[in-house]
């Protein structure tokens, strides 16, 4: 028997996870429930997280998270509990299962069938932002070998396991060489340990077009956190419905499943919500505990329901429905169907796959790293780097000299074109000389420099080689 925690969260939520527990109950899940309260009401009592701390200790306790969608209140800086238990418990890994349902529910992809991980901890969603000028703020795009190692490691396992026979990357490092180069990177590093999985990967702007106009030429998905939060709404969608689509997020220790779309307060206490996100979340909930045979009854009876044309009102299509049902009476005919299989959508044998055993990430013998420049972005009013170049240039450095200046990224001197647009955001670049590098106190020093020539320095980024190998990008036109 496995204590799990759940949450009822908001609106629709209390009722599609009533309709979930009685169904997988009634299936015969060995679960034992810990309840408690995260949403709207702890966030209008002033706990600007959503969550209580004795909350935090039963789901760390009992390690396995159900949640219904929660209502996060508009302004007075409430937080997405989503984003901050995915981060505060480690689950690095969002897994997200896109399957078209046709002909039972409406969609242009019949043959789709996708899953999607993404990760789940980095990338912009880190949530780091600041305004550096009165024109420019910044937003950092962090991404870790860890993080990279651990959610392709993660994509290929599970294609292993799911006995799925391709797996394709989504990046954009045709643009962002370090951060979405280093994604690419790993996928590489580590797809080669999976000889019997075909790899491949995408430019993600053109593999988005690519999985909307053709998803059946794709079968699992690996991409970083923002463009697979897209990519999943997308993929959901065009399957039939993000209301079908439920989600689990992984990490090390702990385990969160829960539905993809929110709590719909206009449809609360109705009887009319379509549970079948959350259950799809319980059921790889029920597949990570171990407890296969009964999520294999379950997603059969789901499917087998779906065939028989009971639905409620978001998916009921005059013609091809043949009862529009509330939620209630949608998990009846769901355990009607117990021990059912369907006939025309493709039945389910989890009991066939065995569980994700994952390595834990081990870190890599420290680079050699040498300091060969430096980045000095100023605040400055003018329009003219040439003019700037010329203040820059009386600013003496013993072993480093000013090499480029950008602005928005974008090379503006030497060699700038007076089309460019400017804002008040500069970046300085100082490269150590020929054969030269550079020490900290050399830095500081070009810096006192700056703050003496009445600069307004507002950032500053070391320019590192990592074993001979740049660890910094070129301005764009160099």
């Amino acid at each position: 028997m496995q204590r799990i925690t759940i949450a009822k969260g908001d609106g629709i939520g209390p009722e599609i996870m009533d309709a979930t527990l009685e169904i997988i109950k009634a299936a015969g899940a060995e679960i034992e429930i810990d309840e408690i309260e995260v949403g709207e009401k702890v966030y209008l009592s002033g706990n600007s997280s959503g969550i209580a701390k004795d909350s935090w200790d039963t789901i760390i306790k009992n390690k396995v998270f159900l949640k219904a969608p929660i209502t996060t209140p508009q302004g007075g800086g409430y937080k997405s509990l989503n984003v901050t238990t995915r981060k505060f418990l480690g689950l690095y890994s969002n897994v997200r299962p896109c399957v078209s349902l046709h002909p039972f529910v409406e969609t242009k992809h019949p043959e789709m069938d996708i899953v999607i991980v993404r990760e789940n901890e980095e990338d912009l969603y880190a949530g780091i932002e600041h305004q550096q000028t009165d024109e420019v703020v910044q937003c950092l795009k962090i991404i870790s070998r860890p993080g990279c190692e651990k959610i392709v490691r993660y994509a290929f396992e599970y294609a292993k396991v799911y006995g799925r026979k391709k797996v394709t990357c989504f990046t954009k490092d045709n643009i962002m060489k370090q951060s979405d180069g280093l994604f690419h990177k790993v996928f590489d590093e580590i797809g080669d340990e999976y000889p019997e999985i075909e790899k491949e990967h995408w430019i993600i702007d053109i593999g988005a077009a690519k999985m909307a106009d053709t998803p059946e030429v794709f079968d699992v998905i690996v991409t970083l956190n923002l463009y697979g939060d897209v990519l999943s709404d997308i993929a959901a969608q065009i399957a039939g419905s993000v209301g079908l689509a439920g989600s689990a997020n992984i990490g090390e220790e702990c385990a969160m499943f829960e539905a993809i779309h929110g709590s719909a307060p206009r449809r609360a206490g109705q009887n009319m919500a379509n549970p079948s996100g959350l259950l799809q979340g319980a059921v790889m909930m029920l597949n990570h505990l171990g407890q296969n045979k009964v999520a294999t009854l379950v997603q059969n009876a789901w499917l087998k329901t779906l065939e028989d044309g009971i639905h409620t009102y978001d998916i009921y299509t005059e013609g091809k429905s043949t009862k529009k049902v509330g939620t209630k009476e949608f998990a009846e005919a769901i355990i009607a169907n117990l021990g059912n299989k369907p006939t025309t959508l493709k039945a389910v044998d989890y009991q066939q796959s065995e569980g994700l055993v994952l390595p834990k990430y081990v870190k890599k013998p420290q680079a050699k790293k040498e300091l060969v420049g430096h980045d000095i972005f100023v605040h400055w009013h003018g329009t003219d780097a040439n003019e700037l170049a010329e203040k820059l240039q009386k600013i003496k450095s013993e072993n480093a000299t000013l090499s480029m200046i950008t602005n928005r990224g974008i090379k503006v001197w030497p060699e700038g074109f007076k089309q460019t647009f400017c804002t008040d955001h500069w970046r300085c670049r100082y490269k150590a000389n020929e054969g030269k590098t550079l020490d900290k106190s050399e830095v500081i020093s070009l810096l006192t420099k700056f703050q003496e020539q009445g600069f307004d320095t507002i950032k500053t980024e070391n320019l590192y080689y990592f074993d001979g190998v740049a660890g910094f990008s070129l301005g764009q036109g160099q």
